[in-house]
């Protein structure tokens, strides 16, 4: 059996931090495969190169398709016989005022971000298991502990994945699989560029007033002071691969400043964010 450790990564497309965490695996020595949805794979071809050919892989993944999940898995393990590392990165933004926001917008990102990453974990699980080792990163935010306006249904989704990895985290422990939550702030990827197009169009009713600032906030996370992407995968890549990875990985612009919100009592997180997002005026 390779010494190498086998990672799978979902969400690896060019521009995500998906595909930062495969490159910085692969300075590591590690094995990844490298997975996004079908119309994504030319995307990953950067990730083949000559420096990396025999060291990162590329298949599809579709972390909503309880069929392509076992595919997916079931690749990995004929070919190495193992999974030491799950990494459920695969994610999408989902912006919009909630009394709006259509439910199938909703429940896409929900399918995408929640019950995604569940659907990996249970798939994966039973290989780690027999192995009796093997850890799981789950991408949360720091918007899944101080929610925002403009983006609850993305920070709900998220702030369900921070309670199944808590959860995960104890209910693995006899295997001998660790949990990590990873916590990003503000980090530079293509997810507020992606974000805006999705809104596209969109015309509010109750909310047209505030076209401005709800497309300010599909952006709001790649700013100029944002943490680069390939700074902050190398992070948590050289944090994951320790023998006893931390429950917790916090790290980015934005971070502490997001701790102190979650903190704080409640009338200062909503005098904040109600001056940060538009909402001090009367309609």
């Amino acid at each position: 059996m390779s010494e190498r450790k086998i990672i799978l990564v979902t969400g690896c497309a060019k521009g995500g931090i998906g595909y930062e965490y495969c490159k910085a695996f692969a300075e590591k020595n590690c094995h990844v495969f490298a997975s996004d949805i079908s119309a994504r794979m030319q995307d990953m071809l950067d990730l083949k190169s000559s420096d990396n050919k025999n060291i990162i892989e590329t298949l599809e993944l579709d972390v909503s398709s309880d069929q392509s999940v076992t595919s997916a898995v079931n690749t990995v393990i004929s070919k190495c016989g193992r999974i030491d590392i799950l990494i459920n990165n695969a994610g999408i933004g989902s912006t919009g005022p909630l009394a709006e926001l259509p439910l199938d917008t909703v429940r896409k990102a929900w399918e995408i971000n929640t019950l995604g990453q569940l659907r990996m974990v249970q798939h994966v699980v039973p290989h780690m298991a027999i192995q009796k080792s093997g850890t799981i990163v789950n991408i949360g935010s720091v918007v899944g502990k101080a929610p925002t306006p403009w983006a609850g249904s993305y920070c709900a989704s998220k702030a369900a994945v921070h309670a199944m990895s808590h959860t995960l985290r104890l209910e693995l422990r006899p295997f001998g699989i660790n949990v990590v939550l990873v916590l990003p702030g503000a980090v530079r990827s293509d997810l507020g560029r992606a974000n805006l197009e999705k809104l596209g169009n969109q015309e509010w009713k109750l909310y047209s007033e505030f076209k401005e600032a709800i497309e300010g906030r599909a952006g709001a996370s790649q700013g100029d002071k944002a943490t680069d992407g390939r700074v902050f995968a190398r992070h948590v890549v050289k944090k994951v691969l320790v023998a006893r990875p931390p429950k917790q990985i916090a790290f980015g612009h934005m971070t502490a400043l997001f701790a102190f919100l979650s903190s704080s009592p409640l009338w200062v997180r909503d005098l904040f964010f109600t001056n940060r997002f538009g909402l001090n005026k009367k309609i």
